[in-house]
């Protein structure tokens, strides 16, 4: 497998596992431990975006959390070993990406939407921990609709001060979330949630933007976008950075195409404008 692939494809299966699966990710710079929380690929967004094969049916929907203990615990030590570099596809990883930067709750949908979140969040606070792994974060990708929830806010404590909460913001209007996120909840409470997300601990905004139609996403929306950011840190949400990227696999619809790094660029500009670090992965 080629350096390109390896990073742009993300399978979330592992050999016979159900829940844990090992990534060389772009953004985290390393080895990145998912946990698919949504096997049964429910999620709350339908993103025109989305890599998740939803013409294929998913898997049942409760988290048996002690095969994810079993499998959390064996891929922790695969890697402490060396064993997981020794693995197809992973024998070309270079050697600059062959450290652990993190176990990251991901996966096939919102991970915050499965019953067993705070539990899992906790099982991986405790295995890290019987790993001798102080160092390695637990991040959290979400879409933000659920972080008002206290069952995500006990999930979150639980993972004490390694967790970092990635968060969702695609838009800086109504009308662009709709076209692009497709969710029934509304844009303000995903808005609000960032908000006071923000005030408990820092954020990562990931903001992911495509050519939509053939078109770019309009010049306002990237204002509005920047200024929604601009409002939330005015607002006491403290971003630590932002991510701006595009595509990088097959998507839902064949009108979502990728942007180029110069448009990302200028994208990612709107936002430094108002003091905001932000990085660009194409």
């Amino acid at each position: 497998m080629t350096m390109t692939s390896l990073i742009t494809n993300h399978p979330r299966t592992w050999q016979a596992n159900r829940y844990v699966y090992p990534v060389i990710s772009r953004r985290s710079r390393g080895l990145s431990i998912g946990v698919n929380l949504n096997p049964d690929k429910a999620c709350n967004f339908d993103c025109a975006y989305c890599s998740v094969d939803r013409t294929v049916a998913g898997g049942p929907r409760a988290v048996d959390l002690a095969v994810l203990r079993s499998e959390l615990d064996a891929m922790l030590r695969l890697v402490g070993d060396g064993g997981l570099w020794q693995q197809d596809p992973f024998t070309t990883t270079p050697a600059h990406l062959r450290r652990l930067n993190d176990v990251a709750f991901s996966g096939d949908g919102e991970p915050t939407a499965a019953t067993e979140f705070a539990e899992a969040c906790a099982l991986a606070t405790a295995l890290l921990d019987f790993h001798g792994l102080p160092e390695v974060r637990t991040v959290v990708i979400t879409n933000a609709t659920l972080l008002h929830k206290e069952s995500v806010a006990a999930g979150l404590a639980a993972l004490g001060d390694r967790a970092e909460v990635w968060a969702k913001l695609d838009a800086g209007t109504e009308a662009y979330y709709h076209l692009v996120d497709r969710s029934d909840v509304p844009f303000d409470r995903v808005l609000r949630n960032l908000r006071d997300a923000g005030r408990a601990r820092p954020l990562v905004i990931q903001s992911l933007f495509a050519r939509c139609h053939g078109e770019a996403p309009p010049a306002a929306e990237i204002t509005a976008w920047a200024n929604r950011l601009r409002d939330l840190v005015a607002d006491g949400c403290v971003i630590r950075l932002v991510q701006v990227y595009t595509t990088a696999r097959q998507t839902t619809e064949s009108w979502i195409t990728a942007l180029t790094i110069d448009e990302l660029e200028t994208i990612a500009i709107a936002a430094r404008v108002h003091g905001l670090a932000v990085e660009v992965h194409p």
